[in-house]
């Protein structure tokens, strides 16, 4: 019986290399795994479709499901997910000492609709009193000039989105004081060297395990998107897909745990590993649509409030309810 051949871009993690390495294949699929740096693949793929399928941001995903013929289907697959308070920077000369000093701040951001920047402005708006309009927007790149949004943008005129100049740089303004605050998912290049660049968190772990106690949110970044056309001809592929990154998944969580020769080069793995499922739990790190209701939910619901997605969506709307769904014996 002949196998469907398909093409998946994805960045390399531990969570996807069985599959890069064969151990794992998913049912009828060959499947071409092109390792790329997340910005590459999510450009490629939003301006010129080049991929079947591969890692997407969430923010850009849930955009084009606002089209009139969306181009893509998410698999409930997460190849990316992060707490994002430790990724906001300010300058110390700003007068921000805590995150209500932002209000009426210049805050850099990579793009408005970046999805690190959307869960940082639907936190600082939920849980810290920062109104997502309460701020001005500078957009561009962290490290190089020319960045722009990848997706058209209709924001409200409550909100100020401007972009910076085309030859500066968001790390270099904040550096200058030009900025006050950058909310990225990368560090600004500053960071570290220079003094006065420093996070607003700075006890980062304590903010963000306290930060999942109250919501038990481990915020989503990134889907596995699958051009939509594709599965339309072929609907088989979301189960066999998904089943397959899930036990690519168990993999890595088992490579975690083996200890007589560490899988990552981290020494006290044992300790950051007990750590992480004493706040998070066993499967921290979880696919699946009913595990992430809650998740997909918040983040649809803050896309809508900063003025990004027409409207929340349910889960269902967002990723395929059918490639969770399984026999039962």
């Amino acid at each position: 019986m002949s196998r469907l051949g398909l093409t998946f871009a994805c960045d390399s993690y531990d969570r996807i290399r069985a599959l890069q390495d064969g151990r794992v294949q998913p049912e009828g699929i060959d499947l071409n795994i092109v390792p790329l740096p997340v910005e590459e693949t999510f450009y490629r793929q939003a301006r010129y479709r080049e991929f079947d399928l591969s890692e997407m941001s969430l923010s850009s995903y849930l955009l084009t499901l606002d089209t009139d013929e969306p181009p893509f289907a998410a698999l409930p697959v997460f190849p990316s997910r992060m707490f994002r308070h430790q990724s906001i920077y300010v300058n110390t000369g700003s007068g921000i000492g805590e995150p209500a000093d932002l209000i009426g701040k210049r805050v850099g951001v990579p793009e408005y609709q970046l999805t690190a920047v959307v869960w940082q402005r639907g936190i600082l708006a939920e849980h810290h009193g920062v109104p997502v309009e309460s701020v001005r927007y500078f957009t561009g790149g962290m490290e190089q000039p020319g960045r722009t949004e990848k997706l058209k943008l209709n924001l409200p005129p409550e909100i100020s989105v401007t972009p910076i100049g085309p030859d500066q740089t968001l790390s270099a303004l904040l550096a200058a004081g030009e900025l006050d605050a950058v909310y990225s998912a990368g560090e600004p290049a500053g960071f570290g060297p220079l003094p006065q660049i420093r996070r607003l968190f700075t006890d980062f772990p304590a903010v963000e395990a306290d930060y999942y106690r109250k919501t038990g949110i481990f915020p989503i970044m990134h889907v596995v998107a699958v051009k939509r056309p594709l599965y339309e001809r072929h609907r088989w592929i979301a189960r066999s897909l998904t089943k397959a990154f899930s036990a690519a998944l168990d993999i890595a969580y088992a490579d975690l745990t083996q200890r007589n020769a560490l899988k990552v080069m981290l020494p006290w793995l044992a300790r950051h590993l007990d750590d992480t499922v004493s706040v998070l739990g066993p499967r921290y790190w979880e696919y699946g649509l009913e595990p992430n209701r809650h998740v997909l939910e918040t983040f649809s619901r803050y896309s809508h409030e900063q003025g990004l997605a027409a409207s929340p969506r349910l889960a269902e709307e967002i990723v395929l309810a059918q490639a969770s769904d399984s026999y039962r014996l």
